[in-house]
Protein backbone atom coordinates (compact mmCIF):
# COMPACT_ATOMS: atom_id res chain seq x y z
CA UNK A 1 0.00 0.00 0.00
CA UNK A 2 1.49 3.33 -1.05
CA UNK A 3 2.26 5.85 1.65
CA UNK A 4 1.80 9.52 0.93
CA UNK A 5 4.61 11.77 2.18
CA UNK A 6 2.10 13.71 4.28
CA UNK A 7 -0.14 10.73 4.88
CA UNK A 8 -2.01 9.45 7.87
CA UNK A 9 -1.06 6.61 10.13
CA UNK A 10 -0.90 3.39 8.15
CA UNK A 11 -1.15 -0.29 8.93
CA UNK A 12 1.32 -2.57 7.24
CA UNK A 13 0.70 -5.97 5.62
CA UNK A 14 1.06 -7.81 8.95
CA UNK A 15 -1.97 -5.94 10.24
CA UNK A 16 -3.89 -6.45 7.01
CA UNK A 17 -3.31 -10.18 7.30
CA UNK A 18 -4.45 -10.18 10.91
CA UNK A 19 -7.52 -8.15 10.03
CA UNK A 20 -8.45 -10.57 7.28
CA UNK A 21 -8.29 -13.37 9.83
CA UNK A 22 -11.10 -11.57 11.67
CA UNK A 23 -13.15 -11.34 8.49
CA UNK A 24 -12.79 -7.56 8.08
CA UNK A 25 -12.26 -5.96 4.66
CA UNK A 26 -9.07 -3.96 4.26
CA UNK A 27 -9.37 -2.48 0.80
CA UNK A 28 -10.28 1.13 1.62
CA UNK A 29 -8.13 1.99 4.58
CA UNK A 30 -6.58 5.18 3.28
CA UNK A 31 -7.70 8.16 1.30
CA UNK A 32 -5.41 10.84 0.03
CA UNK A 33 -5.58 13.81 2.35
CA UNK A 34 -6.40 16.04 -0.64
CA UNK A 35 -9.50 13.99 -1.43
CA UNK A 36 -11.30 14.57 1.87
CA UNK A 37 -12.21 17.58 3.96
CA UNK A 38 -10.06 18.34 6.99
CA UNK A 39 -11.87 17.88 10.28
CA UNK A 40 -9.90 18.54 13.43
CA UNK A 41 -11.05 18.40 17.02
CA UNK A 42 -10.68 19.95 20.41
CA UNK A 43 -11.21 17.15 22.92
CA UNK A 44 -10.74 18.39 26.50
CA UNK A 45 -11.42 16.33 29.61
CA UNK A 46 -13.45 18.36 32.16
CA UNK A 47 -11.39 17.23 35.12
CA UNK A 48 -10.49 20.83 35.85
CA UNK A 49 -9.83 24.11 34.11
CA UNK A 50 -7.43 24.40 31.18
CA UNK A 51 -3.77 25.02 32.01
CA UNK A 52 -1.11 26.39 29.69
CA UNK A 53 -0.24 22.91 28.39
CA UNK A 54 -3.87 22.34 27.39
CA UNK A 55 -3.99 25.73 25.68
CA UNK A 56 -0.75 24.94 23.81
CA UNK A 57 -2.07 21.62 22.50
CA UNK A 58 -5.47 23.13 21.64
CA UNK A 59 -3.82 25.92 19.66
CA UNK A 60 -1.80 23.37 17.70
CA UNK A 61 -4.92 21.33 16.89
CA UNK A 62 -6.92 24.41 15.93
CA UNK A 63 -4.19 25.86 13.70
CA UNK A 64 -3.53 22.51 12.01
CA UNK A 65 -7.13 22.29 10.84
CA UNK A 66 -7.79 25.98 10.16
CA UNK A 67 -4.56 26.43 8.18
CA UNK A 68 -5.91 23.94 5.64
CA UNK A 69 -9.40 25.38 5.53
CA UNK A 70 -10.76 22.68 7.78
CA UNK A 71 -13.48 22.43 10.37
CA UNK A 72 -12.91 22.07 14.11
CA UNK A 73 -15.34 20.15 16.29
CA UNK A 74 -15.56 20.28 20.08
CA UNK A 75 -15.93 17.06 22.04
CA UNK A 76 -16.10 17.09 25.82
CA UNK A 77 -14.45 13.86 26.94
CA UNK A 78 -16.34 13.40 30.21
CA UNK A 79 -16.40 9.61 30.04
CA UNK A 80 -14.64 9.32 33.42
CA UNK A 81 -17.52 10.43 35.64
CA UNK A 82 -15.71 10.19 39.02
CA UNK A 83 -12.95 12.55 37.83
CA UNK A 84 -15.26 15.01 36.08
CA UNK A 85 -15.52 18.37 37.85
CA UNK A 86 -19.02 19.88 37.73
CA UNK A 87 -19.04 23.03 35.64
CA UNK A 88 -15.55 22.48 34.23
CA UNK A 89 -16.92 21.98 30.72
CA UNK A 90 -18.45 25.46 30.76
CA UNK A 91 -15.22 27.00 32.04
CA UNK A 92 -13.22 25.20 29.35
CA UNK A 93 -15.49 26.50 26.60
CA UNK A 94 -15.25 29.99 28.07
CA UNK A 95 -11.45 29.74 28.06
CA UNK A 96 -11.45 28.61 24.41
CA UNK A 97 -13.59 31.62 23.48
CA UNK A 98 -11.31 33.90 25.52
CA UNK A 99 -8.29 32.59 23.61
CA UNK A 100 -10.04 33.00 20.26
CA UNK A 101 -10.33 29.29 19.50
CA UNK A 102 -13.74 28.72 17.94
CA UNK A 103 -15.39 25.50 16.79
CA UNK A 104 -17.99 24.41 14.26
CA UNK A 105 -21.39 23.06 15.24
CA UNK A 106 -22.61 22.15 18.69
CA UNK A 107 -20.33 20.58 21.30
CA UNK A 108 -20.64 16.84 21.91
CA UNK A 109 -20.40 15.18 25.32
CA UNK A 110 -19.11 11.62 25.50
CA UNK A 111 -21.36 10.90 28.48
CA UNK A 112 -24.32 11.24 26.11
CA UNK A 113 -22.94 8.73 23.61
CA UNK A 114 -22.82 5.60 25.76
CA UNK A 115 -24.99 3.49 23.39
CA UNK A 116 -22.33 3.92 20.69
CA UNK A 117 -19.65 2.49 22.95
CA UNK A 118 -21.96 -0.31 24.08
CA UNK A 119 -22.56 -1.34 20.48
CA UNK A 120 -18.84 -1.34 19.79
CA UNK A 121 -18.25 -3.63 22.76
CA UNK A 122 -21.01 -5.96 21.60
CA UNK A 123 -19.41 -6.10 18.16
CA UNK A 124 -16.01 -6.99 19.60
CA UNK A 125 -17.53 -9.57 21.95
CA UNK A 126 -19.41 -11.26 19.11
CA UNK A 127 -16.09 -11.83 17.33
CA UNK A 128 -14.23 -13.02 20.42
CA UNK A 129 -11.90 -10.01 20.44
CA UNK A 130 -12.32 -9.06 24.10
CA UNK A 131 -11.98 -11.02 27.32
CA UNK A 132 -12.63 -10.41 31.03
CA UNK A 133 -9.67 -9.47 33.22
CA UNK A 134 -9.87 -10.15 36.96
CA UNK A 135 -6.51 -8.61 37.89
CA UNK A 136 -6.54 -6.05 40.68
CA UNK A 137 -4.55 -2.83 40.57
CA UNK A 138 -2.00 -4.42 42.87
CA UNK A 139 -1.72 -7.38 40.50
CA UNK A 140 -1.14 -5.04 37.58
CA UNK A 141 1.49 -2.99 39.37
CA UNK A 142 3.36 -6.14 40.34
CA UNK A 143 3.22 -7.74 36.88
CA UNK A 144 3.56 -4.74 34.55
CA UNK A 145 6.55 -2.51 34.02
CA UNK A 146 5.98 1.03 32.72
CA UNK A 147 7.63 1.96 29.46
CA UNK A 148 10.43 4.43 30.04
CA UNK A 149 9.31 7.04 27.50
CA UNK A 150 5.62 7.46 28.30
CA UNK A 151 4.91 5.39 31.42
CA UNK A 152 2.64 3.09 29.42
CA UNK A 153 1.91 -0.18 31.24
CA UNK A 154 2.08 -3.32 29.11
CA UNK A 155 -0.36 -5.92 30.41
CA UNK A 156 1.32 -9.35 30.55
CA UNK A 157 -1.81 -11.23 29.43
CA UNK A 158 -2.46 -13.07 32.70
CA UNK A 159 -6.22 -13.43 32.27
CA UNK A 160 -6.01 -14.06 28.55
CA UNK A 161 -4.69 -17.49 29.43
CA UNK A 162 -7.74 -18.42 31.51
CA UNK A 163 -10.09 -21.06 30.11
CA UNK A 164 -13.60 -20.12 29.00
CA UNK A 165 -14.98 -22.26 31.80
CA UNK A 166 -12.97 -20.42 34.46
CA UNK A 167 -13.99 -17.05 33.03
CA UNK A 168 -17.68 -17.99 33.12
CA UNK A 169 -17.36 -19.34 36.65
CA UNK A 170 -15.68 -16.21 37.98
CA UNK A 171 -18.17 -13.89 36.27
CA UNK A 172 -21.06 -15.97 37.62
CA UNK A 173 -19.84 -15.67 41.19
CA UNK A 174 -19.53 -11.89 40.79
CA UNK A 175 -15.79 -11.40 40.60
CA UNK A 176 -14.95 -7.82 39.69
CA UNK A 177 -13.52 -7.58 36.17
CA UNK A 178 -12.64 -5.25 33.34
CA UNK A 179 -12.74 -6.10 29.61
CA UNK A 180 -9.57 -6.11 27.53
CA UNK A 181 -8.93 -6.09 23.81
CA UNK A 182 -7.12 -9.25 22.72
CA UNK A 183 -4.31 -7.94 20.54
CA UNK A 184 -3.26 -10.15 17.63
CA UNK A 185 0.13 -11.82 17.89
CA UNK A 186 2.81 -10.87 15.34
CA UNK A 187 0.81 -7.92 13.99
CA UNK A 188 2.48 -4.55 13.58
CA UNK A 189 1.13 -1.05 13.09
CA UNK A 190 3.16 1.84 11.75
CA UNK A 191 2.15 5.34 12.76
CA UNK A 192 3.36 7.95 10.30
CA UNK A 193 3.38 11.04 12.46
CA UNK A 194 3.78 14.45 10.86
CA UNK A 195 6.09 15.64 13.65
CA UNK A 196 7.90 12.57 14.97
CA UNK A 197 8.04 10.57 11.75
CA UNK A 198 7.50 6.84 11.34
CA UNK A 199 7.01 4.70 14.46
CA UNK A 200 6.38 0.96 14.34
CA UNK A 201 4.58 -0.94 17.07
CA UNK A 202 4.21 -4.65 17.59
CA UNK A 203 0.69 -4.61 19.02
CA UNK A 204 1.10 -7.49 21.45
CA UNK A 205 4.60 -6.58 22.62
CA UNK A 206 4.52 -2.77 22.58
CA UNK A 207 0.88 -2.09 23.47
CA UNK A 208 -0.50 -5.21 25.09
CA UNK A 209 -4.15 -6.06 25.73
CA UNK A 210 -5.57 -2.66 26.69
CA UNK A 211 -8.68 -2.13 28.81
CA UNK A 212 -11.77 -1.07 26.86
CA UNK A 213 -14.22 -1.21 29.75
CA UNK A 214 -13.14 -0.70 33.31
CA UNK A 215 -14.12 -2.84 36.27
CA UNK A 216 -16.43 -0.06 37.47
CA UNK A 217 -18.36 -0.32 34.22
CA UNK A 218 -17.04 2.88 32.66
CA UNK A 219 -15.84 2.80 29.07
CA UNK A 220 -12.13 3.45 28.68
CA UNK A 221 -10.47 6.26 26.76
CA UNK A 222 -9.10 4.06 23.97
CA UNK A 223 -12.56 2.76 23.02
CA UNK A 224 -14.48 6.02 23.35
CA UNK A 225 -12.00 8.16 21.43
CA UNK A 226 -11.71 5.62 18.61
CA UNK A 227 -15.47 5.31 18.21
CA UNK A 228 -15.98 9.07 18.33
CA UNK A 229 -13.20 9.98 15.92
CA UNK A 230 -14.58 7.54 13.36
CA UNK A 231 -18.23 8.48 13.93
CA UNK A 232 -17.50 12.21 13.73
CA UNK A 233 -15.33 11.90 10.63
CA UNK A 234 -12.22 13.31 12.30
CA UNK A 235 -9.34 13.37 9.83
CA UNK A 236 -6.79 15.47 11.74
CA UNK A 237 -5.64 14.41 15.21
CA UNK A 238 -3.19 16.75 16.92
CA UNK A 239 -2.18 16.17 20.55
CA UNK A 240 0.79 15.69 22.89
CA UNK A 241 3.55 13.24 22.03
CA UNK A 242 2.78 11.24 25.20
CA UNK A 243 -0.18 9.77 23.26
CA UNK A 244 1.89 8.57 20.30
CA UNK A 245 1.72 4.93 21.39
CA UNK A 246 -2.04 5.23 21.85
CA UNK A 247 -2.30 6.07 18.16
CA UNK A 248 -1.21 2.55 17.26
CA UNK A 249 -3.92 1.11 19.51
CA UNK A 250 -6.53 3.40 18.01
CA UNK A 251 -5.46 2.66 14.43
CA UNK A 252 -5.90 -1.06 15.08
CA UNK A 253 -9.18 -0.69 16.93
CA UNK A 254 -10.54 1.69 14.30
CA UNK A 255 -9.91 -0.83 11.55
CA UNK A 256 -11.42 -3.66 13.52
CA UNK A 257 -14.59 -1.70 14.24
CA UNK A 258 -14.75 0.55 11.16
CA UNK A 259 -12.73 -1.15 8.39
CA UNK A 260 -14.03 1.21 5.70
CA UNK A 261 -13.25 4.42 7.62
CA UNK A 262 -10.27 6.38 6.25
CA UNK A 263 -7.32 6.77 8.54
CA UNK A 264 -6.77 10.14 10.18
CA UNK A 265 -3.57 12.13 9.94
CA UNK A 266 -1.61 12.32 13.19
CA UNK A 267 0.59 15.12 14.49
CA UNK A 268 1.94 14.71 18.02
CA UNK A 269 3.58 17.80 19.45
CA UNK A 270 6.23 18.07 22.17
CA UNK A 271 4.70 18.41 25.62
CA UNK A 272 5.11 21.19 28.15
CA UNK A 273 6.84 20.41 31.44
CA UNK A 274 7.69 22.22 34.63
CA UNK A 275 11.26 23.04 35.61
CA UNK A 276 11.72 19.48 36.93
CA UNK A 277 10.77 17.95 33.58
CA UNK A 278 7.35 16.76 34.80
CA UNK A 279 4.48 17.07 32.34
CA UNK A 280 2.00 19.78 33.29
CA UNK A 281 -1.18 18.19 34.60
CA UNK A 282 -4.41 19.30 36.26
CA UNK A 283 -3.98 16.73 39.01
CA UNK A 284 -0.67 18.40 39.96
CA UNK A 285 -2.40 21.78 40.30
CA UNK A 286 -0.70 23.34 37.28
CA UNK A 287 -1.55 27.05 37.02
CA UNK A 288 -4.79 27.27 35.06
CA UNK A 289 -6.15 29.90 32.70
CA UNK A 290 -8.59 31.12 35.32
CA UNK A 291 -5.68 32.08 37.55
CA UNK A 292 -3.87 33.74 34.66
CA UNK A 293 -6.97 35.70 33.70
CA UNK A 294 -7.45 36.85 37.27
CA UNK A 295 -3.81 37.95 37.29
CA UNK A 296 -4.40 40.23 34.32
CA UNK A 297 -2.77 38.12 31.61
CA UNK A 298 -4.20 38.92 28.18
CA UNK A 299 -5.35 36.11 25.86
CA UNK A 300 -2.97 37.36 23.15
CA UNK A 301 -0.07 36.77 25.54
CA UNK A 302 -1.10 33.16 26.10
CA UNK A 303 -1.60 32.53 22.38
CA UNK A 304 1.67 34.18 21.38
CA UNK A 305 3.62 32.34 24.07
CA UNK A 306 2.15 29.01 22.99
CA UNK A 307 2.87 29.79 19.33
CA UNK A 308 6.49 30.49 20.25
CA UNK A 309 6.71 27.21 22.18
CA UNK A 310 5.36 25.43 19.08
CA UNK A 311 8.15 26.96 17.02
CA UNK A 312 5.94 29.26 14.96
CA UNK A 313 7.52 32.50 16.22
CA UNK A 314 11.11 33.55 16.85
CA UNK A 315 10.12 34.89 20.26
CA UNK A 316 7.09 35.22 22.53
CA UNK A 317 4.89 38.15 21.52
CA UNK A 318 1.14 38.87 21.71
CA UNK A 319 -0.79 37.19 18.89
CA UNK A 320 -4.33 36.17 18.02
CA UNK A 321 -5.06 32.67 16.68
CA UNK A 322 -6.50 34.08 13.46
CA UNK A 323 -3.21 35.88 12.77
CA UNK A 324 -1.29 32.60 13.06
CA UNK A 325 -3.38 30.57 10.61
CA UNK A 326 -1.25 31.52 7.61
CA UNK A 327 1.96 30.89 9.56
CA UNK A 328 1.28 27.35 10.77
CA UNK A 329 3.52 24.66 9.27
CA UNK A 330 4.32 21.21 10.67
CA UNK A 331 7.90 21.75 9.53
CA UNK A 332 8.32 24.57 12.04
CA UNK A 333 7.24 22.30 14.90
CA UNK A 334 9.51 19.52 13.60
CA UNK A 335 12.62 21.68 13.93
CA UNK A 336 12.80 20.89 17.64
CA UNK A 337 10.95 17.84 18.95
CA UNK A 338 12.23 18.11 22.51
CA UNK A 339 9.72 18.82 25.26
CA UNK A 340 9.39 22.45 26.28
CA UNK A 341 9.76 23.91 29.78
CA UNK A 342 6.91 26.30 30.57
CA UNK A 343 7.81 29.55 32.33
CA UNK A 344 4.65 31.29 33.46
CA UNK A 345 6.52 34.50 34.31
CA UNK A 346 6.98 35.18 30.59
CA UNK A 347 3.23 35.73 30.25
CA UNK A 348 3.38 38.68 32.64
CA UNK A 349 6.34 40.32 30.89
CA UNK A 350 5.00 40.35 27.34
Amino acid sequence: MAVEPEGSAVSRPDVAQAMQSHGSPTSSWCLRAAERPVIGRLAPSPTGRLHIGNAYAALAAWLSARSRGGRVILRIEDIDGPRTVPGADGLIMDDYRWLGLDWDGDPVWQSRRLPLYERAMDDLASRGLIYPCFCSRADLRAASAPHDEDGFLIYPGTCRRLSDAERRSRIKRGDRHSWRLAMPVHACVEVRDRIYGLHGYDLARDCGDVVLRRSDGLFAYQLAVTVDDAAQGVTDIVRGRDLLRSSAIQVWLRHVLFPQAPEPSFAHVPILTDARGTRLAKRDKAIDLGQLREGGVRPENVVGYCAWLLGLLDGPRPMKPADLVGMYDDALVRRDVHDRVADMSVLFRM
